[in-house]
């Protein structure tokens, strides 16, 4: 496609553009973030630039996805997953209290850097995840398909929960299903689902971040000669320089316009995304009129839908914020905005894009046969 911006990139999941980056950044930058962000299964082997489309030696589960994106969802904030939050005895005494492990990976900013491009998928054009859009509802989610087709995965995340679904085989075994991620039909029936009567909610803008007007044909601030034109968000102080394509003055940013529904209520309609199998055609013969043949072909549809009813309390958007108040502040740093550990400095985005040999852990949860895995976590 030529020289493109990293959000139509994303849109549209390019590989090579990601590549190009993972080798600015290094692999082993790569590796430190998303270390800290959870993810326990990278080996020395994955120290490589296909690491950028996911290429891991061992995979990666489901939950430890889900804690990496909600590390974005939750302002930088890692916190690990828990299946409990206390144990109490028949008298009501509290005997043991989770106690998760929390860190600050990298900066407010960074993390709402990371938002807004993650919802190019979901609201661009050419997105690749355009049918997990619920109405008045930020959402932001990735794609993902391995080598062969043997896996699928949808990881992404609205202000109240963040969600990973992955579908394959225990042995690898190419999916077949019309073109469709069976892993994002599952994510966004969940999801819909989950945030019936939610209130509209927008991904919170911290400060120290700048709109910029940018020419999509060179990536660079807008001129008034330049035709086709995008609002991008960037760290004060990281915008680009002006258009040297076009002609004319800096255009100033307007507003970008987004749909102002927060005070709306979103209701599903309950009609699921479905998941058509691969039409297969039959040939049925008819002798009409003497020596008039027709073959007619009959498509049979087999049409699997899911009816996935989730009644859950309806939690505040929490504006991505952590609820607990002992957690320590995320403090702004400054220059790339990024908290990093002493031997570690810089940037890293992640386009999480999981691949690997398609077995997944069994801890995961995954069926013998046929495996899906869905993971929730509720960003506090």
């Amino acid at each position: 496609m030529g020289e493109i911006t990293v959000r139509r990139a994303l849109e549209s999941s390019q590989n090579i553009p990601f590549v190009e980056m993972m080798e600015q950044i290094t692999p082993k930058k790569a590796i430190s973030y998303l270390e800290k962000m959870g993810i326990t299964s990278l080996t020395d082997e994955d120290e490589s630039l296909a690491l950028a489309l996911g290429g891991l030696q061992n995979g990666v589960t489901p939950l430890e996805m889900a804690s990496a994106y909600a590390t974005i969802a939750n302002d930088g904030i890692y916190i690990e997953p828990t299946f409990y939050s206390s144990i109490v005895d028949s008298r009501g005494r509290t005997v043991m209290n989770s106690n998760q492990e929390k860190r600050t990976v990298f900066s407010e900013q960074v993390a709402y850097v990371l938002k807004k491009l993650l919802q190019q998928p979901v609201d661009g054009t050419y997105g690749t995840a355009t049918y997990c859009a619920i109405p008045g509802i930020d959402v932001a989610a990735k794609t993902g398909t391995t080598d062969e087709n043997y896996d699928k995965w949808l990881c992404g995340f609205t202000p109240y929960y963040t969600a990973v679904a992955w579908f394959g085989f225990d042995q690898n075994e190419t999916i077949k299903y019309n073109s469709q991620n069976p892993a994002g039909i599952m994510w966004a029936n969940v999801m819909r689902s989950i945030h019936d009567g939610f209130s509209g909610a927008r991904f919170y803008q911290p400060s120290r971040i700048v709109t910029a007007e940018i020419c999509e044909d060179t990536g660079k601030i807008a001129r008034t000669g330049c035709t086709n034109t995008y609002i991008e968000y960037f760290l004060q102080g990281t915008e680009p320089s002006q258009c040297t394509k076009h002609s004319g003055s800096r255009v100033k940013a307007r507003e970008d316009n987004e749909k102002e529904e927060e005070n709306i209520i979103y209701t599903d309609d309950n009609n699921d995304l479905e998941l058509n199998p691969d039409e297969e055609e039959e040939t049925n013969t008819e002798v009409q009129n003497g020596n008039n043949v027709t073959n007619e072909n009959i498509q049979n549809e087999n049409t699997q839908n899911e009816d996935i009813q989730n009644e859950v309390g309806v939690p505040p958007a929490q504006n991505n914020t952590v609820a607990n108040d002992t957690l320590p502040e995320n403090d702004v740093v400054d220059e790339n905005e990024i908290i990093d550990s002493p031997e570690n400095d810089g940037n890293e985005e992640i386009n999480n894009t999981p691949t690997g040999d398609g077995q997944i852990d069994e801890e995961a949860g995954n069926n013998e046969e046929n495996g899906t895995e869905m993971v929730e976590s509720e960003e506090y």
